[in-house]
């Protein structure tokens, strides 16, 4: 399967509790952490969630 990269560029700090909450989700929980996630449905609506605060590398 198909792997996706995804580093975090945004802080959450004040942001909604559930854009935080996606962050730990993905495995990000300090800024420029750059973590490897296979690529699938759930984890690009989770991207999209937060997208605003994170910057994808195919």
């Amino acid at each position: 399967m198909a792997t996706i990269k995804i580093t975090q560029t945004g802080s959450p700090i004040r942001r909604q509790a559930d854009q935080r909450q996606t962050l730990i989700g993905l495995g990000l929980n300090k800024m420029y952490r750059t973590v490897e996630l296979q690529d699938s449905p759930e984890v690009r609506g989770m991207i999209r969630k937060v997208q605003h605060m994170v910057s994808v590398d195919g």
